[in-house]
């Protein structure tokens, strides 16, 4: 496999954990409920998912565990911001807040502690085809499960009825009480599933991409995956496509690494961030606008469908029927 292919399959595969938590989100925000709790929840699910993987010996429990830990959380988050009507930002927040200082409490035993690490699972014949099979078929469950869960995001938001009656809850919760749509209950059950999938993302992390846990573990990813979901307008694929611009740029960071030795190894680590804000600025920027407007019409529409984005219109209020 050439060097450019591995870089790739590796980009593809260290981008798990930000797909789960940035699809986990998106699911959160269609449905009209903000959940800032992200960084937390990964945080503390990481450390769960790798003490329970540590202690029993089984990733798939370490991974449930997770998704339980996220959807915990999801279910303060739901409670607070639907039920009791309180500010979804604040609350979300706060819980970042304390997760992330729980989490370091909570993992003293686990620090720095060897442990279970996903393993690869290269699928026969279809790992051979060229090209595509060291990018696709070359993987490990966790990486074949964000594949999977990409298009059935997509299929799910675009091509079926519920998927429909989610984006209205979170567009017009209104209309679509009126339809018959049980707005809370939908809020509350997206708002659940989003959390097990942010829960995920922080067992990817520890248990697939940096194995182990230590303090803070999660570096940011939680706070970047909050931003990739802008960046994607809401929209699954184009998430999907922030996240993996995001493991491109950590790619690139480490490469420069190794060319230019004379700065200080720190700086490296932090180079993704900057450049992913910079991103975000510029595609929801005038600057972008007048770009665009030099362009044919067709262009302009064709473009602006994919580089702008708006929020649900109903994100973050509150419903009474």
């Amino acid at each position: 496999m050439s060097v450019f292919l591995a870089t790739l399959a590796s980009i593809l595969s260290d981008s798990a954990p930000i797909v789960f938590a940035g699809l986990g989100e998106t699911l959160n925000e269609r449905a009209g409920v903000i959940n800032l709790s992200v960084e937390g929840t990964m945080l503390l699910s990481a450390m769960t998912g790798f003490a329970v993987a540590y202690t029993t010996g089984s990733l798939v429990l370490g991974f449930a565990a997770a998704a339980a830990v996220g959807a915990l959380v999801a279910l303060i988050v739901a409670f607070g911001s639907i039920t009791l009507k309180r500010d979804q930002v604040a609350i979300g927040f706060i819980l970042t807040l304390m997760l992330g200082e729980l989490s370091s409490f909570l993992g003293v035993p686990f620090v720095r502690v060897p442990g279970p690490a996903v393993q690869p699972l290269p699928i026969p014949v279809l790992k051979d085809l060229p090209i595509l099979g060291p990018l696709l078929f070359n993987q490990d469950p966790v990486t074949y499960l964000s594949f999977s869960l990409i298009l059935v995001m997509w299929w799910w938001f675009y091509k079926t009825q519920p998927g429909l009656k989610l984006r209205g809850v979170g567009e017009r919760p209104e209309a679509a009480f009126a339809r018959g749509v049980n707005v809370k209950l939908q809020r509350y059950l997206y708002t659940l599933i989003g959390g097990a999938l942010i829960g995920l993302g922080g067992a990817a992390y520890s248990l697939h991409v940096k194995l182990g846990w230590s303090h803070r573990h999660t570096a940011g990813f939680g706070w970047i995956a909050l931003a990739i979901v802008i960046f994607g307008g809401w929209d699954p694929l184009k998430v999907t496509l922030g996240a993996y611009l995001f493991g491109g740029l950590r790619a690139l960071a480490t490469t420069l690494q190794a060319l230019v030795p004379g700065l200080p190894v720190q700086v490296f680590p932090l180079l993704p961030f900057p450049l992913m804000i910079l991103t975000l600025i510029l595609f929801n920027s005038e600057a972008l606008d007048r770009v665009l407007s030099l362009l044919p019409p067709r262009w302009q529409r064709a473009l602006m469908g994919i580089l702008r984005s708006n929020p649900p219109a109903a994100l973050g209020t509150h419903f009474e029927p």
